[in-house]
């Protein structure tokens, strides 16, 4: 059985008649979205990781070597939790739990590197903290989507019942 029979069909029968996608209460692509907005953080969140964890991508412009960091060092740490935390979330695999810990991961990260250098995060360049601290505050609250692991967990589970 592939992953596929596992996911619920959705069609557009399952919109009211005279809907369309850009309609507010669009349930077509709603949850399709929502997974889309999780992956795109993720990959966002993780390339930050793979900078801090293994020198990769590298820094434009920086002199010196790229070196990892010290995995107990504060910035190892934060690697570790972008890199890991940022793949369970880019598959979707304890989306709600993992987005609140990274959630908290960028707000401390903004308050602790950012807000120092300037009020507005424009000016302190924390403008990334900022927005991913507050989408994956979403991803706790709203879940992961239907392209996600959690939600082949649930679906089988829920046969099971059945």
């Amino acid at each position: 059985m592939g992953v596929a029979a596992l996911l619920p069909p959705v069609t557009d029968s399952d919109q009211p008649a005279g809907m369309t996608i850009f309609a507010p209460r669009s349930t077509l692509w709603q949850s399709r979205i929502l997974s889309v907005l999780r992956i795109m953080a993720a990959l966002v969140l993780m390339q930050h990781g793979t900078q801090k964890m293994f020198g990769f991508p590298p820094v434009a412009g920086a002199t010196g070597p790229s070196a990892p960091y010290v995995i107990a060092s504060l910035t190892g740490i934060a690697g570790i939790l972008e890199t890991f935390g940022g793949f369970a979330i880019l598959i979707g695999l304890f989306t709600r739990p993992i987005a609140f810990l990274l959630s908290g991961e960028m707000a401390v990260a903004y308050f602790h590197v950012h807000f120092p250098r300037g009020f507005l995060p424009i000016v302190n360049r924390g403008e990334v903290p900022v927005l991913l601290c507050f989408v994956f505050l979403y991803l706790v609250f709203a879940g992961p989507g239907v392209w996600s692991v959690d939600n082949v967990i649930a679906m089988s589970r829920a046969r099971r019942v059945e």
